[in-house]
């Protein structure tokens, strides 16, 4: 039934205008991603070998089928995600499906329970369709991992999807799902996005629950949508978002309730009239080939945005690179962070991090990783831990004074410096993780939220993603300046690696 359809670049909306019309069933949707997985991303196969999916659901078909059930005997969709196939970082525990983190050590992990937005998911009739591939416990800006090695970008095969959400980005940029879950401590949903022409949203930490969900630094995490489209994220965003008892950091999403829907927020015309700060301090040096074919790609997207109606002021944030550098906890607090995780976790053949690292059961260019493992086992250990915080409360607030002082809606800046990197340069390590020229490292240490969108494309066919970050809680005024953006820009497209 799905001759009649088409499944590249297809929506939530697109879906359930099908289903509606009696053109599409659920079934016969799961079947199509099934079958496209097994042709573009199963390694052996002999298509592209994205190798972005771990574990297909094998209750997917029936599930579908109970939804095409209800809608026919109904005639009533279930839910804002009726039949909508979802595919989940592994990072994520679902029940009764293998949830590894990454991690061979947890290669064998059947959880029995979902985690909260799972169950959300679920509940709004969601069929999750399968788990991405994720680097050991999201510690790092690639895809390297002990479970399934790396993934491709399917722009450029002999490149890397970007991490830590990999697989993700590469399933939903190459159209095996509709939609996608990801996970964001430092910018593991907004820098594959970017790398991947995806949208990726980072919420304020709180908002959507991270209960069973492995950390990294908890007070930094949080799950979100990394979808094709502006709107879809914000459909997403409206199921997930929400107070759980389980994750108490979801008191923020009492502070955050949105009048309205996240999606009702997005409006043709939400670029007419604002003003947006360009952060060029984020920018990478016109010397450097690789930053220059970044910066010229944001530099016409730019323009678009000036000529859909935004008024665009540079600004300068004072000690900028020195706050992004001393306000990273990562060395600090994860360790204790992920410590208490796994030793919460039977289902892990590990009880440390620092007993993978002893062990050698992390892969071997995770340097994140080792520096966590071999760094304080408790962030007061860490002798300055409380100066680092004390800094990101200072660097909040400047950076909240700067956007005050312009009346700005939103600042904007590359996501990275550079394109999607080649496998190569990932496996010789050419960067360390704290060196790897990101941007989104920003937000998440000021724990405000932001949105990477489609901003175009090199010369050379790599995507490239414009971040836009706004005021903790403003995740309705931020995803109606990315849908203006979105509009403006026009930089969605499909790989050919299909």
């Amino acid at each position: 039934m799905t001759e009649h359809f088409a499944l590249d670049e297809t929506t939530i909306a697109d879906v359930h205008t099908a289903y509606r019309a009696g053109t599409l069933t659920a079934r016969a949707l799961v079947q199509a991603y099934l079958d496209r997985i097994a042709d573009v991303d199963t390694v052996g196969a002999g298509g592209p070998e994205l190798n972005s999916i771990l574990a297909v659901n094998a209750a997917a078909l029936a599930d579908a089928d109970t939804l095409d059930e209800r809608l026919r005997t109904t005639g009533e969709l279930s839910g804002p995600l009726h039949g909508i196939p979802v595919v989940l970082k592994d990072q994520i525990e679902t029940a009764g499906l293998t949830t590894t983190y990454g991690s061979q050590t947890a290669k064998h992990n059947v959880p029995d329970r979902d985690a909260t937005i799972v169950g959300k998911l679920r509940e709004a009739g969601a069929i999750i369709l399968a788990k991405t591939t994720m680097p050991d416990f999201a510690t790092s800006w690639h895809s390297t991992s002990t479970v399934s090695g790396l993934t491709r970008n399917p722009y450029a095969l002999d490149r890397d999807a970007g991490g830590s959400s990999s697989g993700t980005a590469a399933a939903v940029a190459a159209n095996l799902a509709t939609v996608g879950i990801g996970e964001d401590t430092g910018g593991s949903i907004r820098l594959p996005a970017s790398f991947c022409n995806l949208v990726g949203l980072r919420v304020t930490p709180g908002l959507i629950s991270r209960d069973g969900m492995s950390p990294l630094v908890e007070p930094q995490d949080t799950p979100g949508p990394m979808t094709r489209t502006v709107t879809d994220a914000a459909i997403l965003l409206d199921v997930l978002a929400g107070y759980d008892p389980a994750d108490p950091y979801t008191a923020t999403a009492a502070i955050a309730r949105n009048r309205t829907s996240y999606t009702d927020a997005l409006t043709p015309d939400a670029l007419r009239g604002a003003r947006i700060g360009v952060l060029r301090q984020a920018f990478g040096s016109a010397d450097d080939p690789e930053a220059e074919a970044v910066n010229s790609v944001i530099g016409a997207a730019l323009d678009l945005i000036v000529a859909g109606g935004a008024e665009l002021v540079d600004v300068e944030v004072p000690d900028l690179d020195h706050y992004v550098a001393y306000t990273s906890v990562y060395f600090s607090r994860s360790r204790a962070d992920m410590d208490a995780f796994l030793a919460s976790r039977p289902g892990i053949k590990a009880t440390s991090v620092a007993q993978v690292h002893a062990d050698g059961l992390a892969h071997p260019n995770l340097d994140l990783f080792a520096g966590i493992a071999t760094g304080p086992a408790h962030p007061a250990d860490d002798p300055e831990y409380y100066q680092r915080l004390e800094a990101r409360e200072r660097f909040q607030r400047d950076i909240i004074g700067v956007m005050a002082t312009h009346r700005l809606d939103a600042l904007c800046f590359p996501d990275v410096r550079i394109a999607a990197p080649t496998h190569a340069d990932v496996l010789a390590s050419r960067w360390t993780c704290l060196e790897f020229p990101t941007n989104t490292v920003i937000a998440s240490q000021l724990w405000m939220p932001s949105v990477t969108v489609p901003a175009g494309f090199t010369a050379d066919g790599l995507p490239v993603g414009l971040e836009l970050m706004a005021l903790p809680y403003q995740e309705a005024d931020m995803l109606a300046l990315a849908y203006g953006v979105e509009r403006a820009t026009g930089s969605r497209r499909a790989p050919e690696s299909r």
